[in-house]
């Protein structure tokens, strides 16, 4: 039984009635689920009895496919540590953990949880989000609800679900990356494996384009130093920004700043990507960070295609993007006309 150093944990959310339930039960059984461990709310609710194998215990059973359901009973938390204690104990063997959560939950708590929880963050890494959209219904409840908005947000997969009942979904594709321009987005139709594969990757953090999606305002003058694009969206009140500095930037001052942005504002910065070229450094380094919280940063072995150039995507809301490219222009040392290094 071979135990992952640190076993990755998706997040799989949508809005009510996105189609959750009925993807969950296509990918518990696909054989790349074969050793997943899923928290659900009930087992009644994904209909799966028929596939049960064995009760492990009143909260845990054993499928058919190998894959392993749990129901959370309280805390998040909780739950992952007695499956991890169940694994250590040689119980139950899994690799990766998917967690449902409610229609009406907020992602980011469980998120927080996964990096701040003292145990979990010794044994569990993110394993990124999975967003469920409802092809159909999607523009009325980005418009009218706040958690669906979140949820999207979140998001570094988007699931767009009942595409055969909406039509064409090209406008519907183009709100969802004012709101989040770095999240792929697939269909329900696809496969498990084309659904969750390199979900988790460092190479699918921010795509070299997709600075590109949040907007065409250049900051300053006509320059080949850096520059900035934001898009606004007063229906949604959210602000994608995204930062691009072609000269490489100090690991320590980068490190500092985002912190410290993040410990003032992290209530209002749904989540910042990025892919940066470091003093000294010949490969990229991937950051990442959600909320208050940055996940460790990842050497990635290779840059994408494109310019080798530092680029930070953020989701906002509530915050003029002006404050962000300023604080990290004075922070940085770069001049706040051109983005070069100042003298």
């Amino acid at each position: 039984m071979t135990r992952p150093l640190m076993t990755p944990v998706t997040l799989l959310t949508g809005f009510l009635g996105s189609g959750k339930t009925t993807l969950l039960q296509k990918l518990l059984t696909d054989p790349d689920m074969a050793r997943a461990a899923v928290l659900i709310n009930e087992f009644g609710e994904i209909g799966l009895d028929h596939q049960l194998l064995d009760r492990i215990d009143d909260n845990v059973v054993l499928m058919k496919s190998g894959c392993i359901c749990c129901t959370v009973r309280g805390e998040v938390a909780d739950a992952l540590i007695n499956l991890d204690e169940m694994r250590a104990r040689g119980e139950i063997d899994f690799d990766r953990v998917v967690i449902e959560t409610t229609g009406l939950a907020d992602p980011y708590p469980v998120l927080q949880t996964l990096q701040a929880h003292p145990v979990l963050r010794s044994h569990f890494r993110s394993g990124g989000v999975l967003t469920t959209v409802d092809a159909v219904n999607a523009a009325a409840q980005m418009n009218h609800r706040a958690e669906a908005v979140r949820q999207i947000a979140a998001a570094d997969r988007i699931v767009l679900t009942k595409t055969d009942l909406a039509g064409d979904v090209t406008d519907l594709r183009a709100a969802l990356a004012r709101v989040n321009p770095v999240a792929r987005v697939v269909t329900s139709d696809m496969g498990a494996s084309d659904i969750l594969g390199d979900l988790d990757a460092v190479h699918s953090l921010i795509e070299p384009d997709a600075c590109g999606t949040c907007g065409h305002h250049h900051d300053g003058d006509d320059h080949d130093h850096g520059h900035h694009h934001h898009h606004h969206d007063d229906t949604l009140g959210v602000v994608t920004f995204s930062l691009t500095v072609e000269h490489p930037l100090d690991w320590t001052d980068f490190g500092i700043w985002l912190t410290l942005l993040l410990h003032r504002y992290g209530d209002r910065i749904f989540r910042v990507k990025g892919i940066l070229a470091i003093d000294g450094e010949d490969q990229p380094v991937a950051v990442h960070g959600v909320q208050h919280l940055v996940h460790a940063p990842v050497h990635m072995e290779h840059w994408p295609d494109g310019p080798r150039h530092s680029r930070l995507v953020f989701i906002l809301e509530g915050i003029d993007p002006a404050l962000i490219r300023r604080s990290f222009h004075a922070f940085m040392r770069l001049d706040d006309t051109t983005g070069a290094k100042a003298a």
